[in-house]
């Protein structure tokens, strides 16, 4: 009978053991962020929005997203992981931007 119990579980444990990667796969697998233009914020406020919300953005590169947002409509912020990515998409929306993620 303790035969039996070992086989009972033992499918349960290897199809847990099969999800676990593809969620982790999903959580880790790159996104990016979008910046979008808007005719409402100052550009300077962008800027500085951009590097308040995203960690490691400098004003060099903070000015180079927003003047692509403004010429090209969007504009790629950072790549990371889902979790990341609706972190930094929250923080520039509560600045009052426009922003989305998408998969990489």
């Amino acid at each position: 009978m303790a035969v039996e119990t070992e086989t009972e579980t033992r499918p349960e444990i290897e199809t847990e053991q099969r999800e676990e990667p593809k969620v982790r796969e999903s959580l880790l697998r790159p996104w990016s962020v979008i910046l979008h233009n808007d005719d409402h914020n100052e550009m300077i406020y962008v800027v500085r929005c951009l590097m308040k919300s995203v960690p490691n953005l400098g004003p060099r590169r903070a000015t180079q997203i927003m003047f692509e947002a403004h010429n090209h409509g969007k504009a790629v912020v950072t790549t990371c992981p889902l979790e990341l990515a609706e972190l930094y998409r929250d923080r520039l929306e509560s600045c009052g931007l426009t922003a989305t993620i998408e998969k990489a």
